[in-house]
């Protein structure tokens, strides 16, 4: 078998391997549809070529999760119920980036204290996604929080929908890599978090602190500013 094809793909390694932004010149975009979360956006864009291409995406806030565990490498889990897929997913405590400048640590212990009545002493970023780059702009960041310890609620917090029937406990993490390899455990949240967490395990360390940047979120609030949304007038159905 001839082996020319493998002059296509030169070899990278390391820091040469990269995210890198790049933006395509919009055209045109216009407000398709609002939602209670999400916008629902259609932009004409001009390829690198001249030629224009129509996409539709949903403009997400984007969120953050947390990967808590125990002194046993035991992983704090919550079952939520997700409309959308008609399941109860095993997931980590997550939420979404809905509060004006707070810092995206600071939200993962808001999480964590909303969802699991939990806070933590040690944070670092474990991996950041980008959950469906081809119909979406969420951006998720997801941390391992450890030295657990009881916290309640913060002031005012009442859990609703579908938070208000979530379930708790605990699963040793190397369970969950057997789970998500067999295809029982599905949410991004939780397969990129304990993917993660298994392939750094002996390098703890070396993992990000909890304040690393994060391009990736500053490249989607450039692509916003550089092309702002034209509303529909009042009243007018366009989704």
């Amino acid at each position: 078998m001839s082996e020319d094809w493998i002059q296509r793909f030169p070899l990278r390694r390391g820091a040469e391997v990269a995210d890198v932004g790049e933006h395509w010149p919009v055209r045109e975009r216009r407000l398709l549809g609002k939602g209670h979360l999400f916008d629902y956006v259609g932009d004409v864009v001009e390829t690198p070529s001249g030629e224009t291409m129509t996409r539709d995406w949903l403009d997400h806030v984007g969120a953050v999760g947390v990967i808590a565990v125990d002194d046993e490498f035991n992983v704090i889990v919550i079952g939520q119920y997700r409309h959308p897929l008609g399941q109860r997913l095993v997931e980590p405590p997550a939420g979404l980036l809905d509060v004006h400048a707070e810092a995206y640590q600071l939200a993962a212990a808001r999480e964590l204290a909303e969802e699991a009545g939990l806070a933590a002493s040690d944070w670092r970023v474990l991996v950041d996604i980008t959950t469906t780059p081809g119909g979406v702009s969420e951006t998720l960041r997801m941390y391992l929080a450890t030295g657990l310890s009881a916290a309640p609620a913060p002031e005012g917090f009442t859990l609703q929908g579908e938070e208000a029937h979530l379930d708790h406990y605990r699963v040793p993490l190397a369970d969950l890599v057997d789970g998500i390899l067999a295809g029982r455990l599905q949410s991004p949240s939780l397969v990129s978090g304990c993917l993660a967490l298994w392939a750094a395990r002996d390098r703890l360390d070396a993992l990000r602190p909890a304040d690393a940047p994060w391009p990736a979120r500053d490249q989607v609030a450039e692509l916003r500013a550089a092309a702002p949304i034209e509303r529909a007038p009042d009243g007018e159905h366009r989704g």
